[in-house]
């Protein structure tokens, strides 16, 4: 048993009913909402960010404290090699940013600890591992990362270099 077609393709149903045909959304109407939206977003995000949250974010830049420097002495190291070359020098003059002032005399008293894992890992390094921006990178991280280590549960923000040199 065959359905009947109606006039403009809609199938007739059992009961004699014609199905409603789908209609679409003209693409201009999608367009127009969706730009009504994101202006609308917008607006909204920028007026929380400029008149809202204001209050809050200058109490913290207030009460922001400067970093505080540690100076550490010089380290002198030989450069491990091949053995047919010449023997390399490196000379390391570095700072330690600290975030608080009250952190300066618990670093102090753990610079033997510091100075020791400076001069063994200072001592393995190839002069390779210097070269380029990207190897003075890696060495300031793994000189934060020991630092850390070594004055647990103390943190250090960053190694900051004073003076290197590859001789």
């Amino acid at each position: 048993m065959a359905t009947a077609k109606a006039g403009d393709g809609e199938e007739e149903t059992a009961e004699g009913e014609a199905a409603p045909a789908k209609r679409k959304l003209p693409l201009k109407l999608i367009f127009i909402a969706t730009a009504a939206i994101v202006v609308l977003g917008g607006a909204g995000a920028a007026g929380y960010l400029l008149l809202g949250g204001s209050h809050e974010t200058k109490a913290a830049v207030a009460q922001a404290k400067p970093p505080t420097f540690v100076d550490v002495p010089e380290v002198l190291v030989n450069l491990a090699g091949t053995g047919a070359e010449r023997t390399q020098y490196l000379k390391v003059k570095v700072v330690l940013e600290l975030a608080d002032a009250a952190l300066q005399p618990q670093v102090q008293s753990s610079m033997p600890r510091v100075m020791d894992a400076f001069q063994t890992y200072l001592r393995e390094l190839r002069p390779t591992d210097l070269d380029g921006s990207a190897g003075l990178y890696r060495l300031k991280e793994e000189l934060t990362r020991r630092v850390n280590v070594a004055i647990s549960p103390n943190h250090v923000n960053a190694v900051l270099f004073k003076e290197i040199v590859v001789q």
